[in-house]
């Protein structure tokens, strides 16, 4: 039986898992979970098995993910300079691994393409000029064979992307949802961001986090319902925005992610 939250699926992000099938058909089993937030890397590097191996396993996948191998998140600083499709040296490599991925998210009929697209900053015209192009280039492919691009959020505040979103104005373009993200970034409170972002937000991550207390530095990554997110506030904002998609519990960090997936589900079943 499908499990939800709300009347809309829970799932699972297969990176925290390290998109290891034997590990993912397990956590199916114990879970009763059968949606996926897919990343694409696995199925652009071994031929396919990958891909093959989700289906026997009965996964519904909901999204894909993209990643670009030169971010570094050792610190806010490192992913503000190595982030998304800002790194000029890297534009071209990424913008094609980003069409490979747009190809197997089409070929798996999935409607939506997830990314970090780097941090939105309006301070240099040229920079500006440079991420706004590039975004319009993914999304105008994106558009053209169907599929949604998904911007996650975390980077900048729910404003500077309600800014953004509102002046790009592009049908094919939309927001990943994470809540934690913002407490992570030391952004907005999530409830807050969700109510600003509404109209974007179409595919959602169930992560937690405690805020930094030094600034500029990382908050932490805890088990959903341990941190600052407020499982009962948030599933309620979600709710009066009339939020009908999925929910991918990602997990990053931890000694058993299994255990702390599989307490995401009983809690978001809980409530």
């Amino acid at each position: 039986m499908m499990r939800t939250c709300n009347g809309n699926p829970i799932g699972v992000c297969s990176w925290s898992l390290g998109s290891d099938v034997d590990v993912l058909a397990a956590l199916k089993d114990r879970t009763g979970l059968d949606h996926i937030h897919l990343a694409t890397g696995p199925a652009l590097d071994d031929g396919g098995m990958f891909i093959d191996a989700i289906q026997e396993q009965g996964w519904i996948i909901t999204a894909t993910m993209v990643g670009f191998p030169q971010e570094d998140y050792s610190t806010l600083d490192a992913i503000r300079r190595t982030g998304g499709i800002a790194p000029d040296a890297e534009w071209p490599a990424n913008k094609a691994l980003f069409l490979r991925a747009l190809d197997v998210t089409v070929a798996l009929n999935v409607p939506y393409l997830t990314m970090h697209a780097g941090f939105i900053d309006h301070t240099d015209p040229s920079y500006t000029a440079k991420f706004y192009s590039r975004i319009r280039c993914l999304a105008d492919a994106c558009g053209e064979k169907g599929v949604m691009l998904l911007m996650e959020t975390g980077q900048e505040s729910a404003a500077e992307l309600k800014d953004f979103m509102e002046e790009i104005d592009h049908s094919a373009l939309g927001i990943n949802f994470d809540p934690a993200n913002m407490i992570l970034y030391d952004k907005d409170a999530p409830v807050d961001a969700v109510r600003v972002l509404a109209p974007w937000i179409k595919h959602l991550h169930v992560k937690d986090a405690v805020r930094t207390t030094v600034s500029g530095e990382w908050g932490a990554e805890v088990p959903w319902g341990d941190g600052q997110v407020g499982p009962t506030a948030f599933l309620a904002a979600l709710e009066e925005i009339g939020f009908d998609g999925a929910m991918a519990i990602e997990r990053e960090a931890g000694d058993d992610r299994v255990a702390d997936i599989s307490l995401a589900v009983e809690r978001l079943t809980a409530l």
